[in-house]
């Protein structure tokens, strides 16, 4: 879908026609068809990347600067009902007069942007609203980062200190350990996620300040640099999230052997303490013709002692070292 963005008496509105008027500023093609993609590259004068172009990695493809317009890319993280939230690259065509976005999922940051230039006419341009693209994505990440801190926190709460809800018995079932492990691997891959949107844009906005340095005015210029120091900061809140994950899924693991180590402890007494009253019955059971024990008046309460003692005293060995 191509959705064109025009500045007109200092608003912006939205346009669907298929001429490209003077006055467009900004063209967002979403998941664009070949005919879509033809058309702005005849219109606007630019390439337009694809898909594959876009999911490139190396820097090198990334950052591109071709006859003064800039070709730049990123993953952001998309929307998708199916599998969640998940990497989906975005690709910026910049040039002084006009700014092409090209993207195949729905991004929250796109349509804050879109209000936030209708109030703001001083992002009426290209190079606002590629600024305001910028902004709003890094403070996406930040509200994203600060509520898996939390989760992580009330996630550590739970495994060290037991359920604040049932303060008498600390929580560990497997059960509870399995679910916990599993919203932890979550967090884990959404810190990757936002570990790779950051770095993104922190060298599309370098990049972009550096090249256009010329063209780009200082309004502009100090936004940008004010998108690097906060992409900054979030690496360095990304680095404490990313180890308190990694610690806290250690400590999980390490319940969940403890665990493991239990059950294996308790099959072991078990099998200890019924290996003595399994001797006796076998040894009395045996069917041998001269046996003195058959002919003792007292010796089947006699066998019934020395069975109950020979599991108990093991048994209370066993609770005597603390095994148990």
């Amino acid at each position: 879908m191509l959705t064109l963005y025009r500045d007109e008496a200092g608003t912006v509105r939205t346009s669907t026609d298929p001429d490209l008027p003077g006055e467009v500023i900004w063209l967002d093609l979403f998941d664009p068809t070949p005919e879509e993609r033809e058309f702005v590259e005849k219109r606007a004068r630019v390439r337009v990347p694809d898909r594959d172009a876009l999911s490139e990695i190396e820097a090198s493809s990334r950052l591109i600067a071709e006859e003064g317009v800039l070709y730049l890319s990123t993953p952001i993280v998309g929307k998708n009902d199916a599998q969640g939230p998940m990497l989906s690259p975005v690709g910026f065509v910049l040039a002084p007069k006009l700014l092409v976005t090209i993207r195949y999922a729905e991004l929250s940051a796109f349509d804050a942007v879109v209000e936030t230039v209708r109030k703001d006419k001083s992002l009426a341009s290209a190079l606002g609203v590629f600024t305001a693209l910028l902004e709003a994505v890094v403070d996406r990440g930040a509200d994203v980062l600060e509520s898996l801190g939390a989760e992580l926190d009330r996630l550590s709460r739970q495994a060290f200190r037991g359920d604040p809800s049932n303060p008498r018995h600390a929580v560990r079932s497997t059960q509870r350990l399995r679910l916990t492990l599993t919203r932890i691997g979550a967090i884990g891959d959404r810190v990757s996620m936002a570990r790779d949107v950051l770095l993104g844009v922190g060298r599309i906005a370098a990049f972009t300040q550096e090249v256009g340095r010329e063209w780009i005015p200082a309004e502009f210029q100090n936004r940008l640099a004010a998108v690097s120091r906060d992409i900054a900061s979030l690496n360095d809140y990304e680095a404490h999230v990313s180890n308190k994950t990694q610690f806290l899924l250690d400590a999980v693991l390490g319940y969940i052997s403890i665990e493991q180590n239990d059950v294996f402890k308790v099959l072991t007494i078990a099998s200890v303490v019924g290996i003595p009253p399994t001797i006796m019955v076998g040894v009395w059971g045996m069917n041998f013709k001269h046996m003195p024990e058959l002919d003792w008046l007292w010796g089947y309460p006699l066998s019934l002692v020395v069975i109950v003692l020979s599991g108990a005293i093991p048994l209370l060995w066993f609770k005597r070292r603390g095994w148990f």
